[in-house]
C-alpha cells in the first residue's frame, strides 16, 4: 500500500507488499525490496538500496548526503540488508566517493537518534543504541552492541559480540567478545552474558578469557602476547579471530 499523501519519485523501484505511509519521502534513484514498511515522515534519499522486511520509523533518513568536506556530489549508495529496524530520527549517510557504499547488514536494530556516517560497514544482528554516533569509515562486526550515546570515532573497528557501555567514546579499536567501559575507555571484562545467550560453550568462553588475560594482563608486548595466545590457548575460529583482529589493527587497541 502506497499512500497518495506520500511522495514517491516515478523512477523509484518498489517491491511487493511495501507499505509507504502518508508524508513519507521516496527520492529518485531509490530501490526498495519486498515487505518493507516506511512510516510517516521517513525519507529514503537518492542512493538507497533496501532489501526485504525492513521497517523505517518516523523522521528517519536513509542515504543522507555525506557530511564530509571531500564529498563532491558523486552518486553513492547506502545499502540496507534485510529485516532491519531503523527507529525514529536515525540517520544513515551514504558513501562519499563514486563506487563507495555505506553498508548495513541484516537483522540490526538501529535506535532513536543514532547516526551512521559515510562509508561505514555494520554487520548482522547489531544494536546501535539511542543517540550513538558512528563516524566515517568505521567497521562494526556481527552481533556487536553500542549502548546509548556512544561516540565511535572515524576508522575505528568494533569486534564481533563486543559491547560498549553508555556514554563511552573511543578512538582505537575494540577487539571481539569483550565489554568496554569507563572514561577513558578501557577493557572491562569478557562479554560473558551475551556469549552465553548466544550459545557459546563454557569451555570456549574460558579460552576467550584466557586469551585476553594474556593480551591485557601479561605485561608483555602485543607481538609476544599474540605468540603466547597461539601457543597456550586451544585453537578455535574465535581465538583465530581475536589474533587476526589484533594483528591487523591500524589504530591500536583500547587500553
Amino acid at each position: 500500500m502506497i499512500s497518495p499523501l506520500a511522495y514517491v519519485d516515478p523512477s523509484a523501484k518498489i517491491g511487493n507488499n511495501v507499505t509507504i505511509h502518508p508524508f513519507a519521502y521516496i527520492d529518485k534513484n531509490v530501490e526498495i525490496g519486498d515487505d518493507n514498511v516506511i512510516m510517516p515522515y521517513a525519507s529514503l534519499m537518492s542512493g538507497t538500496r533496501m532489501g526485504n522486511g525492513n521497517t523505517v520509523y518516523q523522521g528517519a533518513v536513509v542515504a543522507a548526503t555525506p557530511q564530509d568536506f571531500n564529498y563532491t556530489g558523486d552518486d553513492t549508495i547506502a545499502r540496507i540488508g534485510n529485516n532491519n529496524v531503523i527507529r525514529e530520527n536515525a540517520v544513515i549517510i551514504r558513501g562519499t566517493f563514486a563506487g563507495n557504499e555505506t553498508r548495513i547488514g541484516n537483522d540490526n536494530f538501529i535506535m532513536t537518534g543514532s547516526r551512521i556516517s559515510h562509508d561505514v560497514t555494520v554487520g548482522n544482528r547489531c544494536i546501535i543504541g539511542n543517540g550513538s554516533q558512528i563516524s566515517g569509515n568505521c567497521i562494526i562486526e556481527d552481533h556487536a552492541i553500542l549502548t546509548s550515546n556512544v561516540l565511535m570515532q572515524g576508522k575505528t573497528r568494533l569486534g564481533a559480540y563486543s559491547l560498549v557501555q553508555g556514554g563511552c567514546r573511543f578512538i582505537k579499536d575494540i577487539p571481539p567478545f569483550i565489554v568496554a567501559a569507563h572514561e577513558p575507555i578501557e577493557f572491562y571484562s569478557i562479554n560473558t552474558v551475551v556469549l552465553e545467550h548466544a550459545g557459546f560453550p563454557e569451555t570456549l568462553i574460558k579460552h576467550i578469557a584466557q586469551a585476553y588475560r594474556i593480551l591485557y594482563k601479561a605485561n608483555t608486548s602485543q607481538h609476544d602476547a599474540l605468540l603466547r595466545i597461539k601457543e597456550q590457548v586451544p585453537g578455535s575460529k574465535e581465538i583465530d579471530h581475536i589474533i587476526e583482529f589484533v594483528a591487523s589493527s591500524k589504530l591500536g587497541l583500547i587500553h
